[in-house]
């Protein structure tokens, strides 16, 4: 028999001929406690693993970064301190300035900054992939970096301030998902009726307040639309739209995202939520699209492309980037 060294190989590099010559069911219990018996048993089990795993077909994400277009209008602002309060560098407009490029290379790219005493303050136009988190490690990290070249070190405080930031306020954005019933043209008014019921009217969480992490705060609203393919397929059916509001809230509790407003429109969905700061605003939206897509066609049988190429993200705030 074919031996196996358990301890030096993980998994197993010869687990074919453990299996074609191994019985294990002939085998005692007190047997199988016997060293031996006990590696090759487990050489066995790691096998068989292997081979149901192999099997099994992970379904493919139907939408994609490389499928899909990401419209958006997006805008991250960082807040940044130094630590005791102590007063922020001269130097800091040659530290920015000499970032400018490697920003640019991390998807971010400079809109204005400004220093108040122990704070800097800066707005970048981001691009959809680029996640909070992510976004204020590097401002930080290529601040910090500029800053020692420049011979003045700084050591900034662990907390940051994050706020996406848009045209438009959470208000506006709100009441704009409110009205969109409001606002079709559709002839049957007990139609509209009925569109009222998929309507979130009352803000469904606080989007006023932080997500809060143990390094900062952060605001981070995201306005979502997404639109039927080529809107030639409406959503017209009561059941579809029960499905679809259902599961928007627990998407939601899926990627840990708080919902604002929603309406479901036959050939769009807008929806208004806090998004989780792991999370890019690209991210979240195809999480949206893929899970909706998954659940209609597991629910009611729609196995086609329902959803555009395109999808819309947005980001807004208490105040608008207009105030800045």
């Amino acid at each position: 028999m074919s031996k196996v060294n358990i301890e030096n190989s993980y998994p197993p590099t010869d687990l074919v001929s453990v299996k074609e010559n191994l019985d294990l069911s002939k085998l005692t219990f007190e047997e199988l406690k016997h060293p031996k018996n006990h590696k090759e048993a487990i050489a066995f089990s790691i096998e068989t693993t292997k081979r149901e795993l192999a099997v099994i077909r992970i379904p493919q994400p139907r939408y994609s970064q490389k499928s899909m277009s990401c419209v958006n209008n997006l805008y991250f602002s960082w807040d940044g301190w130094m630590s005791k309060k102590v007063l922020v560098p001269k130097s800091a407009k040659n530290a920015i300035q000499s970032q400018i490029e490697n920003w640019k290379n991390d998807g971010f790219i400079l809109k204005t900054w400004q220093v108040k005493n122990d704070m800097i303050q800066i707005l970048f136009k981001v691009e959809p992939e680029v996640s909070p988190t992510l976004f204020t490690q590097r401002v930080k990290g290529r601040l910090d970096y500029a800053f020692r070249k420049l011979a003045s070190p700084v050591k900034f405080s662990r907390k940051v301030g994050f706020r996406a930031i848009g045209d438009n306020t959470r208000i506006i954005v709100n009441n704009y998902i409110k009205k969109q019933v409001e606002k079709s043209d559709y002839i049957d008014l007990r139609y509209k009726d009925t569109l009222e019921n998929y309507t979130l009217f009352k803000e469904h969480d606080d989007l006023s307040k932080p997500y809060i992490k143990s390094h900062g705060r952060y605001w981070f609203n995201i306005h979502l639309v997404l639109v039927i393919k080529d809107r030639k397929i409406p959503i017209t059916k009561d059941e579809t739209m029960e499905v679809i509001k259902n599961f928007i809230f627990k998407i939601a509790k899926k990627k840990k995202c708080n919902i604002g407003h929603f309406s479901i429109m036959p050939d769009h969905i807008h929806i208004s939520l806090k998004g989780n700061p792991e999370l890019s605003p690209c991210d979240i939206g195809l999480s949206f699209l893929n899970n909706l897509s998954y659940v209609l066609m597991k629910y009611l049988g729609i196995n086609f492309k329902l959803w555009s190429d395109e999808f819309y993200v947005g980001t807004f705030s208490e105040y608008s980037i207009k105030q800045i």
